[in-house]
């Protein structure tokens, strides 16, 4: 695979977005870069840094109870609960402050939560936090278990996004491909890489990637 390259965010030198071009599958499609958020999401600098920005989006919201962490984002959603925290956003829990959570997935793969921890999604208002949003099927699983289980979804927050909404629920997001505008993300059976006989650099998902 080639070197990392990076992009430095514009307001804060602690949020890098670090990517490798190539040809990669995930779990849902062929994609030509590969996004490195490793640090972002559990180097301490780093995830503080990106929950903090992150959190600039909602500052002015009226109520968040819940922050839903898909692909291991817990560690900035944390930051992002505490900034928000600290400037003053309401929270309709008894104890004024927000849950984070992440989703149990069954063996069909779909999101669920066990009865211990239904309390932090029922009747609550919840942002969704992704690591990278391309071809929306992770929001839309998450979408329908926040439905399912009595939650309301106020916003999905993003570190990457293709998209700008999904469900007329707006995606914020601190890159896109404004940043990469030759990103691409293709169906397994039309991906021209494939087609072309370049050989995938890696298999990758939430926690990482292994070559092959």
């Amino acid at each position: 695979m080639q070197d990392y390259k990076k992009i430095d965010y514009d307001r804060n030198k602690d949020v890098v977005l670090r990517y490798i071009p190539g040809h990669f599958v995930t779990p849902n499609s062929h994609v030509n870069y590969y996004m490195d958020l490793t640090d972002m999401k559990s180097r301490q600098r780093e995830a503080r840094a990106t929950g903090e920005e992150l959190a600039e989006n909602y500052i002015s919201s009226d109520i968040i109870d819940t922050i839903l962490c898909l692909n291991g984002m817990e560690v900035v959603g944390a930051y992002l609960a505490n900034k928000l925290t600290k400037a003053g956003l309401l929270s309709a829990n008894s104890h004024k402050t927000i849950y984070i959570t992440s989703p149990e997935y069954n063996v069909s793969g779909q999101m669920m939560f066990r009865e211990n921890n239904q309390h932090m999604i029922k009747g609550k208002r919840v942002l969704v936090l992704i690591d990278t949003a391309t071809t929306g099927a992770t929001l839309q699983s998450a979408i329908g278990s926040i439905g399912f289980y009595g939650g309301t979804i106020v916003g999905i927050s993003a570190i990457f996004s293709v998209a700008t909404q999904i469900e007329n629920i707006p995606i914020r997001s601190l890159y896109s491909t404004r940043d990469l505008p030759d990103y691409a993300s293709y169906r397994s059976d039309s991906c021209p890489m494939c087609k072309n006989g370049i050989p995938v650099d890696a298999i990758c998902n939430g926690f990482g990637y292994s070559t092959l």
